[in-house]
């Protein structure tokens, strides 16, 4: 058990791919990122279902994170971490799968889980075997009436759980501020890829962190 003055002073970055990626570029673009900010994991979370599609991104991308020493996780591809030697898998359905995901790739390998807004559907996952779970979005995606993820739910978490938290979704640099002291992780992705400068944009947004 925590309490909140143990919860990280300076959360680590968890970086997601965009959903869709040129491999003749992209690679090169990650490396940038991986040489200029400090990463501590890589989720290949693209769109497509194609698993030869989604085989050819992650060997690329693979060999340039564990170069680095960084795992590499992909989303939902349950069946294809250990073909593709990867570091484990994050799911989309909150609970749902965990314990499955848990009895297919054994101990060893990561399972994360994104859990929607509030902490009962993640500690549902903690107790099936997920080694983290992510909440969000911490701020309105404009969306409609999507639910928004509270820094009380996050404070409660680094005072009671041990099990790693994300923050994912729509994060701005006053979210970083504010879920900083209440984090683990801080997962970003969407809102980088649409600068044409993704490094900047990444250490803008996290400039709070320095």
């Amino acid at each position: 058990m925590t309490d909140a003055q143990d919860a990280p002073d300076v959360p680590q970055i968890y970086l997601i791919t965009p959903p869709e990626i040129e491999l003749s570029s992209f690679p090169a673009t990650l490396a940038s990122i991986l040489d200029g900010v400090d990463i501590a994991c890589v989720r290949l979370a693209l769109s497509a279902s194609d698993e030869d599609d989604v085989s050819r991104a992650a060997d690329l991308l693979r060999e340039d994170c564990h170069a680095r020493d960084i795992p590499l996780i992909l989303d939902t591809h349950i069946r294809l971490i250990e073909k593709l030697g990867l570091d484990g898998v994050h799911l989309t359905d909150g609970a749902r799968t965990v314990r499955y995901a848990r009895k297919e790739l054994g101990a060893d390998l990561v399972i994360g889980a994104s859990c929607g807004a509030t902490r009962h559907e993640g500690m549902n996952a903690g107790e099936s075997g997920a080694d983290y779970v992510a909440l969000g979005p911490l701020t309105d995606t404009g969306l409609g009436a999507g639910d928004i993820a509270d820094l009380e739910d996050f404070k409660w978490w680094s005072q009671m759980i041990e099990l790693p938290i994300v923050a994912e979704g729509n994060i701005t640099v006053d979210a970083v501020d504010a879920f900083a002291p209440y984090t683990d992780f801080f997962a970003i992705g969407p809102e980088i890829w649409k600068s044409d400068n993704p490094l900047a944009a990444l250490k803008a947004l996290t400039a709070p962190l320095a």
